[in-house]
């Protein structure tokens, strides 16, 4: 008994298998997201979704899905899901389905009359490439595979719409062949372990429906484009390795690579092994930055959601060496007193009055982990130094230190706490003034601040942090708490009192 299984009963239920799904990523800022069938419902789905530089700083959606058939005695099985207007499935894969089995990797088992078909994928680490292993597990006579490659080379937040500019083409690689539907996009290589044919004929796939981007209320129709098929013959037992990545690969040892990477995949055989798996997801390193992703499908580097869950992502499964890549990155990333809200270099926002703040957490949990307290001070103390004075003296977003010691901020038309989300222009909660958990967190950002200064014998005047640390408990107490209610305000501005029970 594996794990994560799911049987066929679950799997041929689409209210079921479309409503989970699957995530894969390669530790560098690609990854794959689909439902338990192979059926897209977001725009955000796709097969290798991965950053393209020369275009912009987001993520495409490069391959949507790739379908597989099974043939035999001249008769085709479809095996691949696609939703379309009119709740229409076409075609109805899934009902092949005997079971898909989660350990290391995902492995999804198919029954066509005597043939059994197996898929598993796997990302290779660090590179933009997926490799798709297909085995035919049992057969009674010659089968053949069909695979239908879906294109759709376009912004994860948009969707493709059938166009005269895209490119028809096609170029040869080793052991396959390779597409590059617009200009500024890398090609996608489709390359295998072993010789197959490849049949060109273009064509676009008109309506598909993306079932969540409908219910969400946004576009959810898609034109993808399928520039032909593979085909190849399997005996019982036999194995093909598919590469689809944005580098041409020696296409011999895919065979080898596949073996080797899902072998260093955590095994997921008990909870606390899903959880390290899951971890593993969120980390992306590239062009030598290391970074936390801040959630998937659909949104990038953070840097409240970083320093927040870097202790739990790093620390927590015995990696203090990777919280500290991190930190280093981030680090870099200090403009002024604030860290960037999302994005970065030009693109960066810094609207984040508790990043900072949260930045000086995370170094403490290192420390507290691994006892670093001089080697932390040498490589965060300036910037928590520029944090510190920062806040004080006063800086961007009307962020400043009061004469009561605790901390305000807020403009017009701007959310500075976690709760951004921002409707019609405006900040749903903008929450102006102190916030509650601001003022904790500036309250042991200084705590620590003085903690380090003094273990890591810095030769630091700390006498004024330690003056503005004396007044904050009382203050705190006297703008937050209320003894009628018996709870802290959520905000405090000016006169106003917030008083909505909130998770802060």
């Amino acid at each position: 008994m594996n794990y994560l299984e799911f049987d066929k009963n679950k799997l041929v239920n689409l209210s079921f298998s479309l409503t989970h799904e699957l995530l894969r990523a390669n530790r560098s800022g690609s990854f794959a997201t689909t439902t338990l069938v192979f059926c897209n419902t977001r725009k955000y789905h796709g097969l290798l979704i991965t950053p393209q530089p020369l275009i912009d700083d987001e993520m495409h959606v490069l391959v949507s899905s790739i379908d597989p058939t099974i043939i035999q005695h001249d008769t085709e099985f479809h095996l691949g899901v696609h939703r379309y207007p009119g709740g229409i499935y076409s075609p109805k894969g899934h009902k092949y389905i005997r079971d898909l089995k989660i350990d290391a990797i995902p492995k999804t088992t198919f029954r066509v009359g005597g043939v059994v078909f197996s898929r598993e994928s796997v990302f290779v680490s660090n590179a933009d490439r997926v490799l798709i292993k297909y085995t035919v597990e049992e057969c009674n006579s010659p089968t053949t595979i069909r695979l239908q490659p879906f294109l759709a080379f376009r912004q994860r937040h948009k969707l493709s719409k059938a166009n005269n500019f895209v490119d028809k083409t096609y170029k040869k690689s080793q052991n396959g062949v390779n597409f590059k539907l617009y200009q500024g996009y890398t090609p996608v290589h489709f390359q295998f372990s072993k010789e197959v044919e490849y049949i060109h004929t273009p064509a676009w796939y008109y309506n598909v429906e993306y079932l969540e981007e409908l219910n969400r209320g946004y576009d959810y129709l898609e034109d993808l484009f399928v520039p032909g098929y593979f085909e190849f013959k399997l005996k019982k037992g036999e194995s093909i390795v598919l590469s689809a990545g944005t580098k041409e690969v020696n296409p011999k040892g895919l065979k080898r690579q596949f073996t080797a990477e899902k072998n260093h995949r955590v095994y997921r055989s008990s909870f606390k092994n899903n959880l390290i798996n899951a971890a593993e997801q969120f980390i992306q390193k590239r062009d030598g930055r290391t970074e936390i992703v801040a959630g998937y499908p659909w949104f990038g580097v953070w840097g409240r959601d970083t320093f927040i869950s870097l202790p739990g992502l790093t620390l927590s499964i015995g990696k203090p060496e990777l919280a500290k890549a991190i930190l280093d990155t981030m680090s870099k990333r200090l403009s002024g007193p604030l860290f960037p809200n999302l994005g970065s270099d030009n693109d960066a926002s810094y609207n984040s009055i508790d990043a900072p703040l949260w930045y000086f957490w995370a170094i403490q949990q290192y420390v507290y982990k691994t006892g670093k307290y001089k080697e932390a001070w040498t490589n965060y103390g300036k910037k928590m130094s520029v944090i510190l004075e920062g806040y004080k003296n006063g800086t961007e977003y009307n962020i400043k230190m009061l004469e009561n010691g605790l901390i305000s901020g807020g403009i017009d038309g701007k959310a500075l706490t976690w709760m951004d989300a921002i409707a019609e222009g405006k900040p749903v909660t903008q929450r102006k003034g102190m916030p509650v958990e601001i003022n904790v967190l500036w309250y042991n950002a200084i705590m620590f601040f003085i903690e380090l200064v003094n273990k890591s014998k810095a030769k630091v005047p700390i006498s004024e942090w330690e003056s503005v640390a004396e007044k904050i408990p009382q203050s705190f107490t006297e703008v937050f708490w209320d003894n009628e209610k018996g709870y802290l305000a959520d905000y405090v501005d000016g006169e106003y009192k917030n008083w909505d029970i909130r998770p802060n």
